[in-house]
């Protein structure tokens, strides 16, 4: 099954040459403890980290029971992302999902028949967060991966975006509430291990019907 967060209709895409969308160019910076500050933190081994949970909210004036809200547990299975011609999908084993995540060309006319011209960028149409818990993915084969992020806040925009190169010598604990993708890997196939809270809230930003444009995300 396809799906995706942010609802769109893949059969009618918008094109960028005809001016239908525009395209926003998201700023791309190395990933270290640093620069990840408050948006995530580097796992260096898979088996060690810990994927943080987070209490359900407290709907009115009596409080959460303590021990109570955070009871879903965590699963973890493969995160596969194949490119398939100017296509870019994901199939995320842990939740049974699969997905679009991205286009190699202009999303109206892209083809999984035809190569891709430039595979130093990647557009793409949507992001969404997990409110209940993180979610860690680590590289298989130290395989080099692009991480597109935002800090939390319902009021994202565009601008808010930055493209963390990771060079594949870690992995990437990416924190509750903070705005993600499945994470861009540079070659045309990536495995990762995948680590994530069970019960898998998302709350989805669509970048095409909310501000009309594609993130363009640098992978070079």
């Amino acid at each position: 099954m396809l799906s995706n967060f942010a609802e769109i209709d893949f059969s009618a895409l918008p094109s960028i040459a005809s001016g239908a969308a525009r395209v926003h160019r998201v700023r791309r910076v190395v990933a270290t403890p640093e620069t990840l500050h408050g948006y995530g933190h580097v796992v260096p081994a898979f088996d060690a980290g810990a994927v943080e949970i987070v209490t359900w909210p407290q709907p009115g004036w009596r409080p959460v029971v303590p021990g109570t809200g955070n009871e879903g547990g965590v699963v973890e299975d493969p995160f596969e992302m194949v490119r398939r011609g100017e296509v870019q999908h994901a199939v995320n084993h842990a939740v049974g999902r699969s997905y679009i995540t991205g286009w190699f060309a202009d999303p109206a006319t892209a083809s999984e028949a035809r190569a891709p011209q430039d595979i130093s960028r990647i557009y793409t149409h949507e992001a969404n967060y997990h409110p209940d818990g993180g979610q860690i993915f680590c590289p298989r084969d130290t395989a080099a991966f692009v991480a597109l992020l935002a800090k939390p806040g319902d009021d994202v925009t565009p601008d808010d975006f930055i493209a963390f190169y990771c060079d594949g010598s870690f992995g990437l604990h990416i924190d509750p509430g903070v705005w993600h993708q499945p994470v861009f890997p540079i070659g045309e196939v990536a495995a990762f291990d995948n680590k994530q809270g069970r019960v898998h809230c998302c709350i989805a930003v669509n970048f095409l019907s909310e501000f009309g444009c594609y993130l363009e995300v640098p992978l070079a």
